[in-house]
């Protein structure tokens, strides 16, 4: 079989970095949500970007897929192999390349995470601000176009990916956008490259842009009695201008279970997160117009926290609210939903998602990045159960339904890998085509992460 010579050839340039346990293939066919398990038929590890050239070189010998692997923390099975193939695993390509302090920006192999990357700014007074909450790797961020909970005010990855090294799907290596801030040279590879889920080359080196260190830092946790109160109390804030670094809504479901897993004693009410960034009487100042805002909204119980610990044990709370949730219901399986409408019609589209899954039986607490539009329904199933599961997808794709004839997108962060496939004919239309006819040039054999984001091949 053309797979069992394309990996003899991989042994052969690869040595032990060629893997084919079964327990290394099981690691990298698991997913974060509800996919079933689908290991690769091989995982390779490369240490440079020649040796990725010369992987993919093979694989298109062969007519292989290959799938890119980062940390494993993609939600719509971007990183699963249903085709089979050859998995590389950039978790040996993790170096900081260059920091070029005084320009503000840094280069970086995929393999590295972020909160790696920023352990390695602290003494410069820079940092990476880019959080999805997972430490997931900076290649696998760029591949899904990542942003989270500080997207409000940092943009995502989109915004702060300044060039790319990549692997073309014939072996080629190829370099897209420079150091300088700006350019009118030609097409936006970079950005082509960018959320491109890996179906056009493996992203082998990163350029990203940093940022300046605040010099003061506030958090806050509030109460509201509704939910309704609080994303009023949000569009309110940002129709203000009110320059905040984060900005999350946890409903009363998201609360609960953040309390029992993370110890927490928050009142059992929707909660917003928020954080400022600044000097520290612009930090002052925005914290005290947030608090009247909140008030005429009915927000209470105001914690603000400017000591590092404090918010970090406030920011980790946050972050573990989806395994919180998790385990609100042990051995349950997430659908995880991530739609992303405009600020103006965000409470609608939460009080109306929260009103369709109460009326069909779809235990799916509510949480997610409200500064910019973008919130999630983490809908908990017994995936050997047919019917829940059946309600879940049902519910899921209402929640599409309502945000694109809300002016919105099917996924604000998350991609679309597989799980949300069967959604952008309705967001895209023809231009879904289009990007097809993008990956046939890029990709005429379709051996890059093949059956994701674009049409599938006849």
């Amino acid at each position: 079989m053309a797979v069992n010579e394309a990996i003899t050839a991989l042994e052969t340039l690869l040595g032990e970095r060629c893997v084919r346990s079964k327990s290394d293939l099981d690691l990298h066919g698991r997913s974060e949500s509800h996919f079933p398990l689908a290991p690769p038929d091989a995982v390779a590890y490369p240490e440079t970007t020649q040796e990725v050239a010369q992987i993919v070189q093979i694989c298109a010998q062969h007519r292989v897929p290959v799938i890119g692997w980062g940390t494993g923390t993609s939600l719509e099975g971007q990183a699963q192999a249903f085709l089979g193939g050859v998995c590389v695993d950039f978790s040996r390509m993790n170096a900081v390349v260059a920091i070029n302090t005084e320009d503000m920006d840094v280069q970086v192999q995929p393999g590295l995470t972020r909160e790696a990357l920023n352990n390695e700014l602290r003494a410069t007074g820079l940092f990476f601000p880019v959080d999805p909450g997972a430490n997931a790797s900076l290649g696998g961020m760029a591949s899904t176009r990542a942003s989270g909970t500080t997207a409000v005010r940092y943009g995502t990855m989109r915004d702060n990916v300044m060039g790319l090294e990549v692997v073309t799907s014939d072996g080629r290596i190829i370099r897209t956008g420079t150091r300088a801030r700006k350019s009118s040279s030609g097409y936006d590879l970079t950005g082509l490259f960018v959320g491109a889920e890996g179906t056009l080359g493996l992203i082998t080196e990163l350029t990203l842009r940093l940022h300046g260190q605040p010099e003061a830092i506030s958090a806050a946790v509030c109460a509201f009695d509704d939910v309704g109160g609080a994303v009023s109390a949000v569009m309110d804030t940002i129709q203000m201008g009110l320059p905040m670094a984060r900005i999350e809504l946890m409903d009363v479901a998201s609360v609960r279970a953040v309390n029992s897993y993370s110890n927490m004693a928050l009142p059992e009410k929707p909660h917003l997160l928020l954080e400022f960034h600044g000097s520290d009487s612009g930090v002052a100042e925005c914290s005290e117009v947030f608090g009247e805002i909140a008030q005429g909204h009915g927000g209470s119980g105001f914690d603000w926290a400017t000591r590092a610990e404090d918010r970090n044990a406030l920011w980790t709370m946050r972050h573990n609210a989806y395994y919180a949730i998790l385990a609100a219901r042990p051995g349950a399986r997430a659908v995880v939903t991530d739609i992303c409408v405009p600020i103006s019609k965000l409470a609608q589209a939460v009080e109306e998602t929260a009103d369709d899954l109460a009326a069909n039986g779809v235990q799916g607490p509510i949480l997610g990045h409200v500064g910019d539009g973008n919130f999630h329904a983490i809908l908990l199933i017994d995936a050997d159960n047919a019917t829940e599961v059946k309600a879940a997808e049902a519910a899921s794709a209402r929640m599409v339904e309502r945000a694109l004839a809300l002016g919105g997108t099917a996924t604000g962060e998350h991609g679309i890998g597989i799980g949300k496939l069967g959604y952008m004919i309705a967001e895209h239309g023809q231009a879904w085509n289009m990007m097809g006819a993008i990956k046939s040039a890029l990709d005429p054999q379709n051996i890059m992460n093949p059956g994701k984001l674009v049409p599938p091949r006849n």
